[in-house]
């Protein structure tokens, strides 16, 4: 087997990149968990999934990242490669913060999802406008992993609660302990 077939499904790997290279590894998904039968959906498939690592899935998802690697790489006839689980730095219990009532501004992005468009433009550039302890809430119908990851690079705490239904909450807020950290 080749060298570079041998790493190609690892934590960073895209979504999308797999399921066009291997799409047999969609059945394998949606045996992991129910929330992967969304990737039936064309609108998903060309905008989610395009950007999202499986790192980033596995929190989404609630399965366990080395067991999602093990999985995938075992459906696409890949040798094991040894992954270490990994909680992220997401807030086990909801900050205070992270509520309804303390939400300054809403941006609905499921109509554009469903659309096919990315939100990620217009909810960084409204991020951009949050002052010190505005809570800013995003509405869509899966956890945005990437885009949360995103946000966490530039400063931005966030917290993310899937009702029943399918739509997610997520709540950003700036982080404003970190001019206080030694």
């Amino acid at each position: 087997m080749p060298e570079h077939d041998s790493a190609s499904i690892t934590p960073e790997s895209k979504l999308g990149d797999l399921l066009e290279r291997w799409p047999a590894l969609e059945a394998v998904l949606i045996e992991l968990s129910p929330h992967f039968r969304a990737l039936k959906s064309p609108v998903l498939r060309r905008t989610v999934a395009k950007v999202a690592t499986l790192r980033q899935v596995s929190k989404v998802s609630g399965v366990p990242l080395a067991t999602l690697i093990e999985r995938l790489r075992e459906g696409a006839g890949l040798s094991p490669l040894a992954v270490t689980d990994d909680s992220g730095d997401a807030p086990a219990e909801r900050p205070p913060w992270a509520v309804e009532g303390a939400v300054t501004q809403t941006h609905d992005a499921r109509a554009a999802i469903e659309g096919g468009e990315h939100p990620l433009p217009q909810v960084l550039a409204n991020l951009a406008t949050l002052e010190d302890a505005q809570v800013y809430e995003l509405l869509t119908p899966f956890v945005p992993a990437p885009l949360v990851d995103l946000a966490r690079g530039k400063g931005f705490l966030s917290y993310s609660v899937v009702e029943d239904g399918g739509m997610v909450r997520t709540y950003f807020r700036k982080d404003d302990w970190t001019a206080q950290r030694p």
